[in-house]
């Protein structure tokens, strides 16, 4: 993107409090990006090479929406945690192998986005955020689903295609979750607790790809309580 094109964007998101300035082989904020902290709401850079985050984006108080996806950033920095207006957090496509602990501060989420990364563990800075709705952390290395994940508030947790072996029972008193997504892990039969199919709010669970076949799930405990949940949203829905 050439400079009067770029000079364009930012003058009409003055207006607006939109900028996106994708695929635009950025490595770093303009000098223009200054005049919008005060009345930027909305910002996608997706697509372009920025490696490292400014920490400029500290600066940008009023922002609700951030898409930083398909770049190839190492690591988020620390002052994201002052951006605490931020609704949506898409950070998707990067490197990312692990995140700074004040995302807890952003108490508004309620969409965060980091599928295609590098993460080993479970963010657990996101448990605890009361408005959080969706986590996908789809395709990253994830082995294992430690207890503390009851404290998480999302309805839908996105895990497939990680190589989680372990899952804590502890996910069937996630308070509103209600799909479950565990497809392509390394899980064992044995790994779906009684309790996930007997004592949560779940009724959309996937779990294709791992290390059984599908029709043995219905020899677990609990499986008809989890159908008849499942059964109830379907017919719901139709």
């Amino acid at each position: 993107m050439g400079n009067s094109g770029l000079k364009q964007h930012i003058e009409t998101a003055q207006k607006t409090g939109v900028l996106k300035v994708s695929q635009g082989k950025l490595n770093e904020f303009p000098p223009g990006f200054k005049q919008l902290e005060s009345s930027l709401r909305s910002l996608d850079i997706s697509d372009n090479k920025f490696v490292v985050l400014p920490n400029e984006i500290s600066r940008f108080m009023q922002l609700r929406h951030l898409n930083l996806s398909k770049n190839k950033l190492a690591k988020i920095p620390d002052c994201i945690g002052a951006l605490t207006k931020l609704e949506t957090f898409n950070a998707s496509h990067n490197n990312l192998s692990a995140l700074p602990r004040t995302f807890t501060n952003l108490i508004n989420l309620k969409q965060v986005f980091l599928s295609d990364n590098h993460l080993k563990e479970f963010p657990l800075m996101f448990c605890g955020l009361k408005h959080l709705d969706l986590l996908d952390l789809s395709q990253n290395e994830i082995a294992s689903i430690p207890s503390e994940i009851s404290s998480l508030n999302v309805i839908e947790l996105n895990l497939n295609q990680n190589q989680i072996s372990s899952l804590s029972s502890e996910i069937a008193t996630c308070p509103r979750l209600k799909t479950l997504r565990l497809e392509e892990n390394c899980l064992q039969l044995t790994s779906i607790h009684p309790r996930l199919l007997t004592d949560s709010k779940i009724c959309n669970l996937t779990l294709e790809g791992n290390l059984f076949e599908m029709k043995q799930l219905a020899n677990i405990d609990g499986y008809d309580a989890y159908m008849e949940r499942f059964t109830a949203v379907k017919k719901k829905l139709f």
